[in-house]
């Protein structure tokens, strides 16, 4: 059986009345969690439902979260997870090009779900806590077993963030997801049936599906929710529910060490974070793991790998800085600008990826899909170095580079310069136009409460640390700097004040 609703049954099966989920003084237990999916899977079925057909969710960390997509897995249908903050025209363009069936919505997005869906076949379904009530579809039998799937079969279409032209569905296969999952929970991050592991990370987005919601399902650990990250409630949810395992990107981990209750909570049953989603500055890596006494692991992925590809893994040496080795399943390699592999020593290339983890395409896009997987390796548009032992370190994307007067200048070492800086606590560094360069480096900073701003100060800090075409000659403050769903700073909504 390759669907990886098994997972679930499995674990409910070993473990029927441990906490499978909870949200504050809410909780599933297995059993409680597999019965109300197999519920909803029975209900989809009545509907109309059929093995392949795709169902989207926009739906914010609750326990319907869960219910629901293991519901539509049992039924043999496709998940399409949606960030609830889009608007109705862009809702049109997913449901739409998914061909979604049904759409659970929860009922604060529903006004922009149900004018997404004027003119579409998709039927938009209201979701409360944990899951549709109880006339908003059918009554069926209940689907305990799931539904039987070929490993390559899709069980997710999971659409990128879209930086250039409409976004992609990434087909993320049943194969690739419990595969991943298995490697996340048991190869990299260790997690025990007793583990309690954070729910920060939107579970619309691959990191906290795979990492967090899918990884606690295969191992039977607790997942605790938190609908929208707060560091001051991330540190009391992990005080409460004495978490074990934290799973984060950078600016998450900067807001907890910056917040005014960081070192009177108690967060001594911590024992492993995780950070992903983008490059982790090695300032606040070497901050958290000495306020807070607990590894923080870096590691590496993205939406078409489903999403680890790389990590440093608890049974072999870290070197912080870097995003570890290739993990099992997974090959790595650097590709140059003239096509030949960049081997340990020799600088740096684009990361290409090819294993058990990448996606089998971009849906209805054979083009997007050829140009992004030309030979088997999908190309990542990341650019990294290699050591000897295998361990790849991110210099930038490769679209962020900013070619000041012909010399290539890399955001991420201008970015940890500016961390290192007592005043700055979150920075991106962005090309600015310059009629002379072309480009010209600027950076965008927001500062800890109470410190001067001296712009011209901070310059002169990185200017000494820099060779002199790197150093931004245009440093600007933001009170917040721009975020996507997961806290990801957006450096394509970033630009200089004019003047």
């Amino acid at each position: 059986m390759s669907n990886l609703a098994s997972n679930l049954v499995t674990t409910a099966q070993a473990d029927p009345d441990g906490v499978a989920i909870r949200l504050d003084d809410a909780e599933l237990t297995w059993s409680q969690l597999h019965g109300l999916a197999a519920k909803t899977a029975g209900s989809l079925r009545a509907a109309g439902l059929q093995p392949g057909d795709r169902v989207s969710l926009i739906l914010p960390n609750v326990p319907a979260f869960p219910v629901l997509f293991y519901g539509t897995l049992l039924a043999g249908g496709v998940v399409v997870p949606m960030n609830p903050l889009l608007k109705g025209p862009e809702i049109e363009y997913f449901y739409t090009d998914s061909g979604a069936t049904f759409s659970f919505v929860w009922g604060d997005f529903a006004a922009e779900a149900q004018a997404g869906a004027q003119g579409t076949d998709t039927q938009v379904i209201v979701s409360g806590p944990v899951g549709p009530s109880e006339d908003a579809l059918p009554a069926g039998e209940p689907i305990t077993a799931p539904t039987e799937r070929a490993g390559d079969d899709d069980a997710v279409i999971l659409y990128t963030s879209g930086t250039t032209g409409r976004p992609k569905g990434a087909q993320l296969t049943h194969d690739n997801l419990a595969l991943n999952a298995q490697r996340s929970a048991v190869d990299i991050i260790g997690i025990q049936p007793d583990d309690v592991v954070m729910g920060c990370l939107p579970l619309f987005h691959v990191f906290g599906l795979t990492c967090g919601l899918n990884a606690a399902v295969l191992r039977g650990a607790t997942l605790t929710l938190v609908p929208r990250f707060d560091p001051g409630k991330a540190l009391e949810v992990i005080a409460r529910d004495e978490v074990t395992i934290f799973e984060g990107v950078p600016t998450m981990y900067g807001a907890m060490l910056h917040h005014p209750s960081a070192r009177e909570t108690d967060t001594s049953s911590l024992r492993t974070c995780v950070s992903g989603g983008s490059s982790l500055p090695g300032e606040t890596l070497r901050e958290f793991e000495e306020t807070f006494g607990v590894s923080l692991l870096e590691g590496y992925g993205l939406s078409e790998t489903s999403p680890v590809a790389s990590f440093n893994m608890l049974d072999q040496p870290t070197k912080p800085g870097t995003i570890g080795r290739a993990i099992p399943g997974c090959e790595m390699k650097l590709i140059g600008a003239d096509g030949a592999e960049v081997g340990p020593g020799e600088g740096v290339g684009e990361i290409a990826i090819r294993g058990d983890n990448v996606m089998k395409g971009y849906w209805n896009k054979p083009e997007a899909t050829a140009a992004a997987i030309p030979d088997g390796w999908f190309r990542t548009g990341d650019i990294a170095s290699v050591d000897e032992d295998g361990y790849y370190t991110i210099v930038d994307r490769k679209k962020d580079v900013i070619i000041r007067g012909g010399m290539n200048v890399y955001p991420r070492e201008v970015e940890e310069v500016l961390y290192a800086h007592p005043d700055v606590t979150e920075c991106a560094v962005v090309g600015v136009p310059h009629p002379e360069l072309g480009e010209d480096v600027g950076a965008a900073v927001s500062l800890r409460e109470g410190a001067a701003g001296d712009v011209e100060e901070i310059k002169a800090y990185v200017k000494e640390r820099v060779a002199a075409y790197k150093y931004p000659r245009t440093v600007w403050v933001l009170e917040e700097l721009p975020k996507g769903p997961t806290g990801k700073i957006l450096k394509r909504e970033i630009s200089a004040p004019a003047g």
